[in-house]
């Protein structure tokens, strides 16, 4: 296992009074590629540029190798950065924009030709030593820009938002592109984005950030099929995020029904947030379905349909490769790893419903909406003294 490279401890900025980031405590390890996720001025960026030495934390350490950094420079920190503006010489062909910090260090003029054409070959550009920085297109100048942040052979490499400015399909090639010249380098890689396919396709580690403070750490894998809060299940990827209460372990109960889950540890009649992704929900005939809903909309994706449900004026979106009319009443099942359950938060009641009109979360207060002689099957629990379904 890949050892400690960086540390922030209790770190805090603030600007005018106001905190940008608040207590982050963070580890990223050698030969990592982490990234950084989160909304429009959740403190992603700045957490970066306290890494790399643009800004100095208000409170709390930075640790390179286990060393205390904060007071030591940019130009002295074994870390070298991409920005989304990539800042390439227009006067300087690809070979001497790659050069150029090795002339500033005054390398042997061998090392430099060297160490320039190993670049150019990891980066895919070979044979461009002699373009204009204006005849490339945009991906190839990120290249270039890559190419000379790395071969001055700095340990990290900070990368904020670097694909911005590049369209769709560039930025999917980029991203492989990025990960092949990670792992073919074997250096740490910290990476700044608000695009969760970004951070998801390429990260080791993902560190899913919201107003100055880290909401979740943990693999793609993890981040995405385990979220910690609602925040997490709406920002990775869709979700539908409901009010329910955890009965008992492994039993969840709301929409007025009780459904297994695969989750445990919670309070006897806990209020929680029950998470279930678009795509886990299997729709069936009403008369086999634990929920039944009215389709509302329909829109076809390419791969599948995004298909809204109203169920009792909270509506889901179900993703499916079948379609289904508008106004047409479907039942759906759900199995107990279909289910995920989080404990409430600052961010319950915030997300998950698909509907468009606020008014219809009054509904959602009906007991009667399914009576328990009506949706009780064989895979169901048997009935207990619990309370009955939750509120929204």
């Amino acid at each position: 296992m890949s050892k400690e490279l960086i540390r922030l401890i209790d770190c805090s900025m603030a600007f005018d009074d106001e905190i940008v980031l608040d207590s982050i405590n963070l580890s990223i390890k050698n030969e990592e590629f982490l990234t950084l996720l989160g909304p429009s001025g959740c403190g992603k960026t700045t957490t970066l540029r306290i890494i790399g030495g643009f800004l100095q934390a208000t409170s709390g350490d930075v640790l390179f190798d286990g060393e205390r950094i904060n007071d030591v420079p940019p130009y002295q920190r074994k870390v070298n950065t991409v920005f989304q503006r990539y800042a390439l010489f227009p006067h300087l062909d690809v070979y001497e924009n790659v050069a150029f910090g090795l002339r500033l260090a005054k390398l042997p003029e061998q090392e430099i030709d060297d160490r320039v054409t190993e670049m150019l070959e990891i980066v895919s550009l070979k044979g461009f030593e002699n373009r204009s920085i204006s005849q490339l297109s945009g991906g190839q100048q990120q290249r270039v820009a890559i190419a000379r942040a790395l071969v001055n052979r700095p340990k990290v490499l900070l990368l904020d938002e670097p694909l911005g400015a590049l369209d769709l399909r560039l930025r999917k090639d980029m991203q492989q592109e990025l990960k092949r010249i990670q792992q073919t380098l074997g250096i740490t890689f910290i990476y700044v984005t608000h695009d969760q396919e970004e951070a998801l396709s390429m990260s080791d580690t993902v560190v899913v950030m919201d107003r100055g403070r880290i909401q979740q750490i943990g693999t793609p894998e993890d981040i995405y099929n385990e979220p910690e809060n609602a925040f997490v299940a709406d920002f990775i990827g869709e979700s539908n995020i409901l009010d329910g209460i955890m009965l008992e372990d492994y039993v969840v109960k709301f929409f007025g029904r009780k459904f297994r889950c695969l989750d445990a540890g919670f309070e006897p009649n806990e209020p929680v947030d029950v998470v279930v992704r678009p795509e886990d929900v299997e729709i069936v005939t009403p008369e086999k379905g634990q929920l039944t809903g009215t389709v509302t909309s329909v829109t076809f994706m390419g791969v599948h349909y995004d298909t809204i449900v109203d169920f009792h004026g909270f509506k889901w979106l179900i993703q499916t490769t079948e379609h289904h009319d508008v106004d047409e009443v479907i039942g759906i099942r759900l199995g107990p790893d279909d289910i995920h359950i989080m404990h409430r938060s600052e961010y319950s009641g915030m997300f998950g419903d698909y509907s468009s009109y606020s008014e219809e979360y009054d509904e959602m207060n009906d007991p009667d909406l399914y009576p328990e002689d009506l949706t009780e099957d064989s895979s169901e629990p048997e009935e207990g003294s619990a309370e009955e379904g939750s509120e929204t």
